[in-house]
């Protein structure tokens, strides 16, 4: 079979493809979002011999905390030509008289039990995390129907390097297949890396791009450390799946402390955190549940062997909303797929590459390749001011002075002309709710690190017995509001342990985003005053910030907004402002 990463070879670009390029820079159409439906459903039975009690030690991103509404997979793509089975033609010699018959892919779930190799270790660990699974059939439809897009590609990897195919399950654990998960640690991602180790791995953070949430970036990064781990504990898998849950340096410690009592070391003797000691029994759980689905009253429909996505060059920086009107497809799909990308548009600087679904795949990257600067990006007007250089005006509308010049047609020497209106990234641009949450994020810690704590002051522990409605009238918040802030369902169980993001003080507009406007105000802003500023019909961020003397960036962190948030009439900005008097 192809390699499922493979960027493909294109056809010439379809007639629709190329007379959209046309339409680009006037009116562009609006696609149809292809219809969902869910790639796994999970029929619940009654479990022989499972018992109801709950676990109560927390995952580094408690699954429930990841488990999203309105995620769903997309429906199974089309087989692909020129790959081996599953989605091969059954021919022996095909004939005028005998038309070629499509095999139909066979069920990712046959060929992942096929590669497991791990020990089924019989413990009262494992059967607690198990018992919580198998009474949750509902929560576990939802992981597979996100996993439906990318566990393909994951057991690829795998194959590739011949590691354990239980390690494909470990996003179950991590994240819940949920690539915007986002931890009380700041880890993120299917795979949830910290930003410390995600550096480590080569995983690029800026503020167009996250990889810790780039499926492609992180797989190869989480299995390089998993294998860096296998490696430094003497293949032992369980003490490396540790060390990827508290680190390193903790499990070698608490080897070394058992070596010097003379006590064994594998996992199951070693004192390890808590929430590390319930880490390796999930993984552990999942894999007996996928191992014998239906010993626990489950039934997993099929998965296709079949890659979901394929990888296209763009040549560059583009619109995201662009390349999905080019595809055909949603985007909200295009930023399921990509998720490191957070912005109305991909990182200037790279990666230059983006996954679409393979059925959208053919002839995009051809179409991409042939568009020009002004079709690529959508663009607004800025009137070059006294003091501006190419520089300072890529930098205060965060692309790069290659871009500017580019969109501008401004040769390597040119200069901008004072009161000459150059064409600018536009960033006015309605995100999908993820990836807006996941941009107003990065800019939080970063802009405000050491200044205030609202992102962690916002974390509830869940007790025994809560719910989702009772946590909301205990913190002053609307029910459907903190299902949405922890991307869940109302309906969803609570484990014990689990955290959860509430809206500090109860304000909606706080908890993910960090806090009241208030919480933010500059340390420079002592003696100024507090502005509220409504928005007119015309106006945009920058002209506010102007009238206001105050940066956009500020404008955003003030009012926790990503650069991608359209205004409207009538909204309420806050602003703080130097006194002039």
């Amino acid at each position: 079979m192809a390699k499922p990463n493979r960027i493909l070879k294109r056809r010439p670009a379809l007639a629709g493809a190329l007379a959209l390029l046309a339409a680009l820079a006037g009116c562009a159409h609006q696609p149809t979002a292809p219809g969902h439906s869910p790639l796994v459903r999970v029929t619940p039975a009654t479990p022989a011999g499972v018992a109801t009690s709950t676990p109560g030690s927390p995952a580094s991103a408690s699954p429930s905390a990841a488990d999203t509404p309105d995620s769903v997979g997309a429906s199974a793509p089309t087989p692909v030509p020129d790959t081996a089975a599953p989605g091969s033609v059954a021919s022996d010699a095909p004939s005028a008289s005998r038309p070629l018959v499509a095999v139909p892919p066979g069920d990712l779930f046959v060929r992942l039990r096929g590669g497991f190799k791990l020990e089924d270790v019989d413990a009262a660990a494992v059967d607690r995390e198990l018992n919580w699974y198998a009474n949750h059939p509902d929560y576990l439809g939802r992981v597979w129907s996100r996993a439906g897009q990318y566990l393909h590609y994951i057991m690829g990897q795998l194959n590739e390097r011949n590691m354990p195919l239980e390690l494909a399950l470990l996003p179950v654990v991590e994240s819940a297949f949920e690539p915007y998960a986002y931890s009380r640690a700041r880890a993120s991602g299917l795979w949830q890396f910290i930003p410390g180790t995600g550096s480590r791995y080569g995983l690029k953070q800026d503020w167009w791009y996250d990889g810790r949430r780039d499926v492609v970036a992180s797989t190869r990064a989480a299995l390089d450390y998993l294998q860096a781990l296998h490696d430094e504990f003497n293949g032992d898998w369980l003490l490396a799946i540790a060390a990827y849950n508290c680190g390193e340096g903790n499990v070698q410690h608490a080897v070394n402390r058992n070596q010097r009592a003379g006590k064994p070391i594998d996992f199951w003797h070693l004192k390890l955190p808590t929430e590390t000691r319930a880490y390796v029994p999930k993984l552990l759980a999942m894999r007996r549940i996928v191992a014998e689905p239906a010993s626990f009253g489950l039934e997993f429909s099929q998965i296709p062997d079949e890659p979901y996505f394929a990888q296209v060059a763009t040549g560059g920086q583009i619109d995201m909303g662009v390349v999905a009107e080019i595809a055909g497809v949603s985007k909200d799909d295009l930023y399921e797929l990509n998720p490191a990308f957070h912005r109305f548009a991909t990182d200037p600087t790279g990666p230059y590459t983006l996954l679409v679904p393979i059925k959208e795949a053919d002839g995009l990257e051809q179409t991409l390749l042939t568009l020009t600067p002004e079709q690529r990006m959508r663009v607004a007007a800025y009137e070059v001011r006294h003091g501006d250089s190419v520089a300072t005006i890529a930098k205060q509308f965060s692309t790069t002075p290659a871009t500017l010049r580019e969109l501008n047609g401004m040769g390597p020497t040119d200069k901008p002309v004072i009161g000459v209106a150059l064409r600018v990234p536009s960033a006015d641009v309605p995100l999908p709710e993820k990836a807006a949450r996941a941009a107003a994020l990065f800019d939080l810690p970063v802009r405000f690190r050491g200044r205030h704590h609202s992102l962690h002051a916002s974390v509830r522990v869940v007790r025994r017995g809560d719910t989702l409605a009772r946590i909301a009238h205990r913190t002053g918040t609307d029910v459907r509001t903190l299902a949405r802030l922890n991307n869940m369902q109302v309906g969803d169980p609570l484990r014990a342990g689990q955290h959860l993001v509430v809206a500090a003080g109860g304000s909606a507009r706080s908890g993910v985003r960090g806090g009241s406007a208030a919480a933010h105000a500059p340390s420079g802003t002592a003696g100024g005053r507090t502005v509220t500023y409504t928005v007119r019909r015309g106006d945009t961020l920058y002209s506010i910030a102007r009238l206001l003397q105050v940066k956009v960036r500020d404008l955003l962190g003030w009012n926790s907004m990503a650069a991608g948030n359209a205004l409207r009439p009538g909204q309420k900005l806050v602003a703080f402002v130097s006194s002039r008097g």
